[in-house]
């Protein structure tokens, strides 16, 4: 089963908010999910991102890929970062 970290939509016409979860490629982008790991609310002033980092490491572990916009949103979180940190020190390179 391939599995991507992407953006669920909710919120109002006109007021997006989104939900950061973990899905099936092949299910609907509104549709079910296997875990929501984090929020987005592009219309707050400002911008509120929250992701649970322990998860979406495991996720990414895991094999899950992030499309576009997950990956710009774990990455300004620093998320991707910590991510490549830890391989690093499971490989033994400085």
């Amino acid at each position: 089963m391939a599995v991507k970290i992407r953006l669920r939509r909710m919120g109002a016409h006109k007021h997006p908010f989104y939900r950061i979860v973990v899905a099936d490629s092949r299910s609907p982008r509104d549709g079910r999910f296997i875990e929501e790991i984090g929020y987005y609310n592009p219309s707050a002033e400002p911008v509120e991102l929250s992701i649970k980092e322990d998860r979406a490491i495991e996720w990414l572990k895991r094999g899950a890929q992030p499309s576009e916009t997950a990956r710009a949103l774990l990455s300004k979180a620093g998320i991707l970062q910590k991510l490549a940190e830890t391989r690093r020190a499971q490989t033994g390179e400085a």
